[in-house]
């Protein structure tokens, strides 16, 4: 989990980029007693963002047309998720796979990854910001991540091709079992 001197700069840099949000928090256990939120931040971002604090039916939320976008930490899961609606991606990885899966996206010009402190992994507001706006703001970057992240859907979506590759892997399973 981020130290809620990141969860502040992750929030900061919601409210800086001006766009309207949705987010899911949870608390961080090394929050305690503390505020988890910048003082302030839900008053001045009242009307535009709105923080729920623990589990929201994501998938639900992801398929809503006002969606313009997905934050994500980029576990596979979530990931899919967000493909699987065509959305955009803010990339934010933390820890494991989620590096990987967010360098994969990027490639794929999928969206745009959060910068981050290559000695420590920290991130500040403006690189929240700057990200945010690189994938929400009306331009040429904006339609391209929307138009690639609208041709994996079609692969994501596809049940037929899913189910092909389940069973093809399975029975390479099997062939490698009898050899």
């Amino acid at each position: 989990p981020l130290s809620i001197e990141l969860v502040h700069e992750l929030a900061l840099g919601l409210e800086l980029a001006g766009f309207p949000f949705l987010w899911a928090l949870r608390k961080p256990a090394s929050a305690g007693d503390a505020d988890i939120l910048p003082p302030g931040f839900e008053e001045r971002t009242r009307g535009r963002g709105l923080v729920a604090m623990g589990w929201v039916p994501q998938i639900s939320i992801l398929a809503h047309g006002a969606v313009g976008a997905f934050l994500t930490h980029c576990g596979w899961n979530s990931t899919i998720e967000g493909l699987l609606f065509g959305r955009p991606l803010i990339m934010l990885p933390i820890h494991g796979d989620q590096g990987s899966n967010a360098r994969l996206m990027e490639e794929r010009q999928i969206g745009v990854q959060v910068p981050r402190d290559e000695e420590d992994g920290s991130f500040d507001r403006h690189a929240v910001a700057r990200a945010v706006r690189a994938v929400m703001s009306k331009d040429e970057s904006r339609e391209t991540f929307v138009a690639n992240a609208k041709k994996l859907r079609e692969i994501v979506a596809d049940r037929t091709c899913q189910e092909r590759c389940i069973d093809e892997f399975v029975e390479r399973l099997r062939s490698s079992c009898i050899e």
